[in-house]
């Protein structure tokens, strides 16, 4: 699943492409894509402009001339940008008809991404966007810390609550909680003031790095000329059975809350009890 870098990415890359245009039509080949009216969808977009792109967590925010339109990749989505004379792809479902003879065409093999159209005032309420904790480069240490105190369950689970921090999914978890030096089965409680600080840094860091490379997830970006290099520094998701990069032992893998979790049993110590703040 596309997780924060990696939406982030497709944010970027779409906006050199797409902002400013008029969207002429809209067509849906696969109408479950779409959340509401679909013919109120249709016909509200039409001859809107893409005025900015925002991203919330792992949601795509459109923002149009009256309306917002929200958007979620989920497992595979992703956009095509394209000439409307290039044929439609088989796993195309829904295809923005724009000005110049391009479309924004919406591809989703697995079709589990969806997406739904607010008015502005709307978004800040509408579950699940007013549901998000903030982006992990918006959260501050004091904050995050009370958020962890109250919280029993193991930081690797901690992590992937969109309501304390949003846009982290497995694939950075594993790595957030290697570059911080702590076990993932260690309770979010258990963390002190000071390693609070350092799994912040390390979830800002790494997601930083990633947003730089282009993400991890290829499958999910836009066909753009954008490729997810962040593959190539991933420490410890997927590399069960190879060596750390650190310190040579070998990685392991675990099933956390029906998540796989990597990490290394030497380099990532677990907490047992709330150390000194």
């Amino acid at each position: 699943m596309p997780e924060l870098p990696e939406v982030e990415t497709v944010r970027r890359t779409l906006q050199h492409f797409v902002l400013g245009h008029e969207i002429q039509s809209v067509e849906i080949l696969y109408p479950p894509i779409v959340n509401g009216d679909r013919d109120l969808f249709t016909q509200a977009l039409s001859h809107e402009h893409l005025l900015d792109i925002d991203r919330r967590g792992k949601y795509l925010l459109f923002r149009l001339d009256h309306y917002v339109l929200l958007s979620h990749l989920r497992m595979e989505g992703k956009y095509l940008y394209e000439p409307s004379t290039t044929p439609v792809e088989k796993h195309s479902h829904v295809i923005f008809h724009l000005d110049g003879g391009m479309d924004l065409r919406y591809h989703d093999v697995r079709k589990f991404g969806r997406m739904e159209l607010k008015l502005p005032e709307e978004v800040d309420s509408t579950a699940p966007i007013k549901d998000l904790g903030p982006d992990p480069f918006d959260m501050d240490e004091k904050t995050l810390y009370q958020l962890c105190r109250q919280s029993a369950v193991p930081i690797k689970v901690f992590l992937l609550d969109q309501s304390k921090m949003a846009g982290i999914g497995n694939i950075y978890a594993n790595e957030i909680c290697y570059r911080a030096g702590w076990h993932p089965l260690s309770r979010a409680c258990d963390l002190s003031k000071k390693d609070v600080a350092c799994l912040l840094k390390a979830s800002q860091d790494v997601l930083h790095e990633a947003i730089e490379m282009g993400g991890t997830t290829i499958r999910s970006f836009s066909s753009n000329g954008i490729h997810g290099l962040f593959t190539q520094r991933l420490d410890v998701h997927g590399r069960d059975g190879e060596s750390c990069h650190r310190c040579g032992h070998t990685i392991t893998k675990m099933t956390i809350a029906q998540r796989t979790a990597y990490f290394c049993p030497n380099c990532q110590k677990r907490k047992r009890k709330r150390g000194k703040t």
